[in-house]
């Protein structure tokens, strides 16, 4: 199977352990091949009357050692071949994991989050159990079918033999049948499952909305919908599985009424020996198991292929925004940006976002964007972190273009608070210093200090070690934003982006930042964005974006003297915040 090439690796390194395992499954696969001939002998010896106690107790005997020897066999296959695994399971599932987080973010645009946890459960899954007890099923299943052949035919009666197995033409079709169709049916529960675990996902991080809304029946019928889909698709799979077990079943009972019918009538003829036919039926069943034990491998082997194509699409993914050979060995920013006639679109069949930008901005110096919601000033910052890739040759940081400075390098250097700020559910000290591997707690406390959050801090009952729940809940949207900042400051970046992070305060607490954030921001090159024309007026440039344009580029009093967008939006904030102070 093709699918399962990605592995090769693996079991490449894993040889010897699934050496092992093998050798020990095919010992007891020996043992069980000589049973049937202990019991041969000791039933002729009863036969012919020289069953005694003696040759009795050594038929016993031999029968525990052989028992031994399978026990023993099936202890080390379980440990080899099932461990090794459990072991490509971990390894696929980091791999998994690390190869999403080097994707961009254009391919989370077009996934759900239920979809890839999907594939890192139950696919991952259904692979261990193809190279795990699937793998173990099939070696032992050609093995036992083969050798059990060969000894039927060789020392018992070849014709019986031929006889015997003349249901096995039908049986391969129906495997290879049923193969088919499991592989198919499989893979559509698999996409069910994905979809029902993206709905209780999206359920359970939008509970808020859903309960301010009144939404929570609504929400359980479209789980409810969904589940049975999930059922229904399972219950189609678990239909055709139930039906391919009695089947096979069916198929190899036909062989052991033949061996009754027709054995019987050799033994009593005197063709063959009664210790033959005991011999006889005891390989027949022996046969039975490794032969039913094909459907078992058709599933393992089918659900495994099919989870492995989803595995392997992922895995196949490109990440459009990486390292190229043309990628230079820039190892530090000083700061200087300048964007030359970008016009950028998210995708080619689409309007453009910003058109013809022309800015540059020295090192050291503080840009303001101010502009209307769709204007494209967090694209702007997306394009200069490369979270989405710029056309070549539009923007340049330091004269270098930013398609070829290492993503590494790029994003290390650079601070970025985005509008929506994301914390994870750990200490407020630990996001705080989510950016640094190494980092003191004077460190924490200095960029709180600097984001104006060390006095919220100060009010918690744990300080820094508070856990801010699930996605930050137990903070304000304020403090939620203060942390991303300190978050950023912590990385002591040489640009700082600070993308409308201080929409949640209002504009007393905004300016009590923007005190402690300009001493900061005049070691380093810094972009505000911001709807507040207070947020920007001291930056050294503003920018005004309108779809997507340039509309107004010059300082606070420069674009005031315009009376442009600039100045309509002063007076119109000037207003509101008389209103709200009148109120």
């Amino acid at each position: 199977m093709r699918e399962f090439l990605r592995l090769k690796e693996f079991f490449v390194r894993n040889k010897w352990r699934y050496f092992a395992g093998i050798l020990s499954l095919l010992i007891v696969d020996t043992g069980q091949l000589v049973t049937p001939q202990i019991l041969k002998g000791a039933a002729d010896a009863l036969q012919d009357g020289r069953l005694t106690a003696p040759l009795l107790l050594r038929y016993v005997l031999a029968f525990a050692g052989v028992a031994g020897v399978i026990a023993v066999g099936r202890f080390g296959w379980r440990i080899f071949i099932a461990g090794a695994a459990r072991q490509l399971e971990m390894e696929l599932r980091n791999r998994f994991f690390a190869h999403l987080e080097k994707l961009s973010a254009n391919f989370f645009n077009q996934r759900t989050t239920g979809d890839l946890m999907a594939h890192a459960t139950n696919d991952i899954g259904a692979i261990r159990q193809a190279v795990g007890p699937g793998l173990i099923t099939l070696i032992d299943s050609l093995f036992l079918t083969g050798m059990g052949l060969f000894t039927l035919v060789y020392t018992i009666d070849w014709k019986l033999t031929v006889i015997a197995l003349l249901p096995m033409p039908l049986l391969v079709f129906t495997i290879i049948y049923f193969g088919r169709q499991i592989h198919r049916r499989f893979r559509r529960v698999q996409e069910s499952f994905a979809e029902l675990t993206g709905i209780a996902e999206e359920s359970f991080g939008g509970v808020r909305v859903v309960k301010a809304f009144v939404q929570e029946e609504a929400e359980c019928e479209k789980f409810a919908r969904q589940n049975r889909e999930y059922i229904a698709r399972n219950m189609q799979l678990v239909q055709l599985w139930g039906l391919f077990g009695p089947l096979l079943q069916w198929l190899s009972g036909l062989s052991a009424v033949i061996v009754i019918g027709y054995g019987g009538y050799l033994t009593v003829t005197g063709v063959i020996s009664l210790g033959d036919f005991i011999a006889f039926q005891s390989y027949l069943g022996l046969l039975t198991g490794p032969i039913m034990g094909f459907g078992n491998v058709v599933n393992n082997l089918q659900r495994g292929a099919a989870s492995m194509a989803r595995i392997n699409a992922i895995l196949n993914e490109v990440p459009e925004i990486r390292d190229t050979e043309d990628t230079l060995p820039v190892t530090d920013l000083k700061g200087e940006i300048e964007i030359r006639n970008l016009t950028f679109r998210y995708r080619d069949d689409l309007p453009a976002v910003l058109e013809n930008i022309n800015l540059k901005l020295e090192a050291g110096q503080t840009l303001g964007i101010l502009g209307r919601t769709g204007s494209g000033k967090s694209t702007l910052a997306n394009l200069l972190l490369r979270i989405y890739d710029p056309p070549a040759g539009t923007i340049f940081i330091d004269g270098v273009d930013v398609r070829r400075i290492p993503l590494a390098t790029l994003r290390e250097k650079i601070g970025y608070v985005p509008q929506e700020n994301f914390l994870f559910s750990t200490t407020l000290a630990a996001n705080i210093a989510f950016a640094r591997d190494q980092w003191t707690m004077e460190e924490v406390e200095e960029a709180a200090a600097q984001a104006a959050l060390i006095d919220d801090v100060r009010g918690f009952a744990n300080g820094f070690q508070t856990i801010v729940g699930e996605r930050g809940i137990t903070l304000s949207g304020g403090q939620k934003q203060r942390v991303a900042i300190a978050r950023a400051l912590l990385k002591n970046p040489r640009i700082l982006i600070l993308d409308d992070c201080l929409s949640a305060v209002d504009t007393r607490t905004e300016d009590a930042i923007l005190r402690r954030l300009r001493e900061v921001m005049r070691e380093r090159t810094s972009i505000i964005i911001s709807h507040r024309v207070s947020t920007l007026q001291e930056a050294d440039r503003i920018v005004v974006l309108d779809r997507g344009r340039i509309a107004e580029i010059g300082t606070h009093e420069e674009l005031l003297a315009r009376k442009g967008i600039y100045w309509d939006t002063y007076q119109r904030q000037l207003l509101e915040e008389k209103i709200l102070a009148d109120a």
